[in-house]
């Protein structure tokens, strides 16, 4: 099976760029990566059957977008069809971040709200969620893959 690993991260300081390339070295040979700090709906549509894709992550993907300024709506909804439409197997990394205090400004505020409708959208369209805390796994959803158990 083919591995892509779809990156959403950009790398805007030479922390990124270490942080990324160490990343690639752990990953080994094996992985493609592909950098997509927007347009992650695209490479997930134009992945074929007997690839694995790694998706890391929504929750940068989001942040790229709303900073942009672009429609939250329009790109999860695409977003979402090409998860439904792919060939492909696809993992989706997100983070969970509506578990901490309410933010005292609007924009972090507006994150944590369209992070949460964006991990319930794809929780529900998941057939297995497995949520990380302290580095153990539980299932939240589904049965646990062999891969990961």
């Amino acid at each position: 099976m083919d591995r892509i690993y779809l990156a959403s991260a950009q790398l805007y300081d030479e922390e990124m760029r270490t942080k990324a390339a160490q990343h690639r070295t752990d990953r080994g040979p094996d992985w493609r990566t592909i950098e997509e700090p927007l347009n992650a709906s695209e490479v997930i549509f134009s992945a074929s059957d007997g690839e694995i894709l790694l998706f890391d992550c929504a929750t940068m993907w989001l942040t790229n977008h709303l900073l942009a300024e672009n429609d939250l709506i329009a790109e999860s909804a695409r977003l979402m069809e090409a998860l439904r439409e792919t060939r492909a197997r696809v993992v989706v990394v997100s983070n969970e971040v509506g578990l901490g205090i309410v933010p005292e400004n609007a924009l972090a505020r507006r994150f944590r709200i369209e992070q949460g409708a964006l991990n319930a959208q794809l929780a529900g369209a998941a057939d297995c969620v497995v949520g990380v805390m302290a580095g153990l796994p539980f299932v939240l959803k589904g049965a646990m893959p062999e891969a990961l158990g």
